[in-house]
Order: C-alpha cells, then sequence, then structure tokens
C-alpha cells in the first residue's frame, strides 16, 4: 500500500506505547467498577448479589449477541463470565488477592514456556473447530483476510461471525487471556475496595511510586516487546510472553498513575467533563464501535476493511472516538444514561427507570 512505511512505524510506536496497555487500563476500571457493585451488593444482603449475577448474565448476554451478530472481537463476554467470579474473593485480605493477582499475570509465562519446551499445543480444540467452521462457509486462508470487505450481504457477514466465534475462543486460550483479565479485574478491585480513586490527594506518593517504577522499567522493556512483536516473535511465544509480562502492565500501571497525578494538578479543567462523558456511556460507545466499523470496514457498508493502511485506520479510529466524545456530551445534557446503560439497567433491576434527566 501507498502507505505502507509510514505504516511500519505506526505498528511500531503501537506495539510501545498502546498495545496492551489500554486492555490494560479497561480491565482494571471494570474491576473497579465491580468492586463498588459488590460493595453495593454486600449492603443489601442475599438480594444485592443476585441483583450482581443478574447484571453479569445480562452483560454476557449482551456480549453473546455482539460476538454473534456484528464483531468476532468481542470481550464483553469474557469480561462478564470473570466478573462472576469477583465475589468469590471479597472476604480475602488485599495482601492475599494481589498475591493471587500476582500469580495470575505471570502464570502464561510458564505456560507459553511449558508449551514451548514440550511441544504442546492447548488451543488444539478450538483451533480445529475455528477451521472446521469456516472450511464449511467457504472461508479459507486465501480470503480470510477480504472476506468482510467483500460481504455482499449480511449472510456472508454471518458466515463470517459463526467461525469467528471459535477463532475468538482460540485467542482466549492461546494467549491465556483468561489468567490475564482475571488478575487485573482483581488489581482493580483492590484499588476501588481501598477507595483510591475516591481520594487521589491521599494516595498521591503511592501514585508517584507507580508511575516512576512504572516508566523505568515498562518504556525500555516495551522497546523490546516492540521489536519482538514487529518481527514474529523471533526468540520463541515464551520469551515473547515475558516481554510482555515485565512492560505492558508496568507501563500501563504507570499510565493510570499518571493520569491520577494529573488530575491532582490539575483538578477543574475541561478535560475530565470531556472525557468523562464517553466513560459514563462506556458500554454504549463499545458496541457503537463495532457498529460504526461494520459500517466503515465491511461490504455491507463502504468496504473499506483490507484495502486501507495501519496509519489511516489509527486516525479513523481517532475520528470516531471524537464523534463519540461530542455524542456522549450532547447526549448525557438531556439523558441521565447512555441507551445500552439505560436497558442494561432496566433488565438488572426488572422495572420500568425513567431516562429523561
Amino acid at each position: 500500500m501507498p502507505g505502507a512505511d509510514i505504516d511500519k512505524y505506526v505498528k511500531f510506536f503501537q506495539y510501545l506505547l498502546i498495545d496492551g496497555k489500554f486492555y490494560t487500563l479497561f480491565s482494571l476500571l471494570f474491576g473497579i467498577g465491580f468492586s463498588i457493585i459488590i460493595s453495593h451488593a454486600a449492603e443489601r444482603g442475599a438480594d444485592g448479589f443476585r441483583i450482581f449475577y443478574r447484571r453479569m448474565l445480562i452483560l454476557a448476554l449482551i456480549g453473546c449477541t455482539h460476538l454473534m451478530t456484528v464483531w468476532s472481537g468481542d470481550i464483553l463476554l469474557l469480561y462478564a463470565v470473570l466478573g462472576m467470579l469477583l465475589p468469590l474473593f471479597r472476604n480475602l485480605s488485599d495482601k492475599k488477592i494481589l498475591t493471587i493477582a500476582g500469580i495470575l499475570l505471570i502464570l502464561p509465562v510458564f505456560i507459553d514456556a511449558f508449551c514451548e519446551i514440550f511441544d504442546v499445543f492447548l488451543a488444539r480444540f478450538p483451533y480445529s473447530k475455528w477451521w472446521e467452521t469456516a472450511t464449511a462457509q467457504g472461508i479459507t486462508e486465501k480470503n480470510f483476510g477480504t472476506w468482510l470487505r467483500d460481504a455482499s450481504g449480511y449472510k456472508d457477514v454471518f458466515s463470517f461471525l459463526l467461525q469467528g466465534a471459535w477463532e475468538r475462543l482460540y485467542e482466549f486460550v492461546d494467549g491465556n487471556r483468561y489468567f490475564k483479565v482475571l488478575g487485573l479485574f482483581l488489581i482493580g478491585f483492590v484499588i476501588g475496595r481501598r477507595k483510591i480513586y475516591a481520594d487521589l490527594n491521599a494516595h498521591s506518593s503511592l501514585l508517584c511510586r507507580i508511575a516512576i517504577l512504572g516508566l523505568l522499567i515498562g518504556l525500555p522493556l516495551s522497546v523490546l516487546y516492540a521489536v519482538s512483536g514487529i518481527n514474529g516473535h523471533p526468540c520463541g511465544n515464551a520469551v515473547h510472553s515475558l516481554l510482555y509480562t515485565v512492560s505492558v502492565y508496568p507501563l500501563g500501571f504507570a499510565y493510570a498513575a499518571l493520569l491520577g497525578l494529573f488530575c491532582i494538578r490539575y483538578p477543574h479543567i475541561a478535560l475530565w467533563r470531556i472525557i468523562a462523558a464517553p466513560g459514563r456511556m462506556a458500554l454504549t460507545n463499545y458496541i457503537s464501535q463495532s457498529l460504526i466499523g461494520m459500517w466503515l470496514f465491511y461490504g455491507i457498508g463502504l468496504g473499506m476493511g483490507a484495502s486501507i493502511g495501519l496509519g489511516l485506520t489509527e486516525l479513523i479510529a481517532l475520528g470516531v472516538f471524537s464523534f463519540q466524545i461530542l455524542f456522549s456530551m450532547g447526549w448525557l445534557r438531556f439523558f441521565r444514561f447512555g441507551p445500552l446503560e439505560w436497558i442494561w439497567r432496566m433488565l438488572t433491576y426488572g422495572k420500568l427507570l425513567p431516562l429523561l434527566k
């Protein structure tokens, strides 16, 4: 493509500064949110936990619908299932929870090393089902990358999504994603339980230490991680997994700490109000990103997929999110919740709730 030379640099900086770091932040935020929900549930007793599990079940159904009808890259289903495990940890001390979290985050390195040494393929079943389903739909390695761009109708899209569900399961197993996500959930759970987010000034010294250590460790090691990523893991999957662990998490935690410190230093700037709006509508914006992506990239829309380079794709992503910020700010001027947040809440509590302010 014409932008191939630029795309090489974009890909390197994506690995260096973005890849894994923002999903780390997203997972921490989910863990914090779960801690708030669970604390409210504990105050209500048994009924509170029934509401919590109902909330997670509805989120799982939303994620499953998203996975099977719009985009194979859904994360909500996994988040909902793992979120159901968090109440099991509510009576443990913070130290025990953080210890378990640390073990979960480092465990994928040992699993990948074991698989590499003994030539074990843990994801064999979902991988086989993935290509078995793909072959049945007429999808091959040759047309895989252009299938959605060339889709002439939703039937073609659905054929791809059928095999895509197995592909997603393969990715979770092969990438040990459930260990990583649960570990980050538990760290977020402790952050939420200590209410660090509610009083940043009282925890400024902790945030400073995390930011400094995270940058000193995470940034240089992210360079090695980026080199490994763009060159196809030349030292093997276990080494790449180790580089991921020692670079992505420290830098992701540094981002979170730096945001907290910036908020302490500049508590009243417009930036917080601007980014709070899409944050209050996170579910709506997450799903609508997929719908916008379907319109932009699939053949049933503008068909831009597999036709543009990474640099332009990043600019499109920035444009989409900028639009969502403006939409969220406008929507919340008149309404109490985002549209999907409103539906999720009503299904959780089983009653009609007012939407208009």
